[in-house]
């Protein structure tokens, strides 16, 4: 990933990502990724069948890697895990939301400028002027 599309001010979503995704993956649903603590939606992700059960069975976040197309246990590489609190599926069971905590920090691959992992939603859209300000520096 650019260091733009992480850090940068201009609002560049990605409308075709659930196509990507999808490209060469079957049965995967989004999940939603709540921090227990202070309520936080910290991450939107994939999951399959086999994520799912790993998470329920490890009781720790594990999910279904997009751009790699492969299981991702959420956290391995950097220390940065998550220990799974509560499932819930929606009415039509095609998301979840997950509920967890933090086992030592924050949730995102980028960090504020001391250093601190954050949560994946540090940049607001300006309702104005649809520009980003990023509100973990």
């Amino acid at each position: 990933m650019s260091k733009e599309l992480e850090e940068g001010l201009v609002l560049d979503l990605d409308w075709n990502k659930l196509e990507k995704a999808v490209e060469g993956t079957k049965g995967i649903i989004p999940v939603a990724v709540q921090h227990a603590d202070t309520k936080e939606v910290i991450l939107v992700a994939y999951i399959n069948q086999i994520a799912f059960e790993e998470s329920l069975k490890r009781k720790m976040l594990v999910l279904w890697s997009s751009s790699r197309q492969e299981l991702w246990v959420k956290g391995l590489t950097s220390g940065e895990t998550f220990e799974l609190l509560d499932a819930y599926v929606n009415c039509e069971q095609n998301s979840l939301l997950f509920i967890v905590r933090p086992n030592r920090g924050g949730i995102c691959h980028t960090k504020n400028q001391k250093g601190e992992p954050r949560n994946c939603y540090y940049r607001q859209i300006n309702l104005d002027t649809s520009a980003l300000e990023n509100i973990d520096t």
